[in-house]
């Protein structure tokens, strides 16, 4: 999974909270530009691994994928994985980014990709 962000700043710094009273924020904001962030989880094992990086690439995608399965997962024989439908994110990547050998092992080790829709969240089954 991924997630472009947004890194922002306060342009002002905020007012702390007083008795009986609510911290007081600004709605400025400083832009500092974007990043993406990749996020790997297994809820039912409490485990999770992120990942920010500056851009959104086809070479970072396929290196997410490759350590997830190489790294983090060596010995599970199939990952499921739910992604958004972007266009770096495909198998199609793997094989453009790999040696053959090596695109259709980490391929035959990912169960069909599930992509979230463009508007709104993926249903439970």
């Amino acid at each position: 999974m991924r997630n472009r962000s947004k890194l922002l700043d306060d342009a002002r710094k905020p007012i702390p909270m007083k008795p009986a009273e609510p911290m007081h924020e600004d709605s400025e904001y400083v832009h500092h530009g974007t990043c993406s962030i990749f996020i790997f989880t297994e809820p039912l094992a409490g485990w999770r691994h992120v990942s920010v990086r500056p851009r959104r690439t086809k070479m970072v995608w396929v290196e997410q994928v490759r350590k997830l399965l190489d790294v983090h997962y060596p010995s599970t024989p199939k990952i499921r994985l739910v992604i958004g439908k972007l266009n770096t994110d495909s198998i199609a990547s793997l094989y453009e980014a790999f040696e053959s050998e090596t695109a259709l092992r980490l391929d035959k080790r990912l169960e069909i990709i599930h992509y979230t829709p463009k508007h709104g969240s993926i249903p439970l089954q």
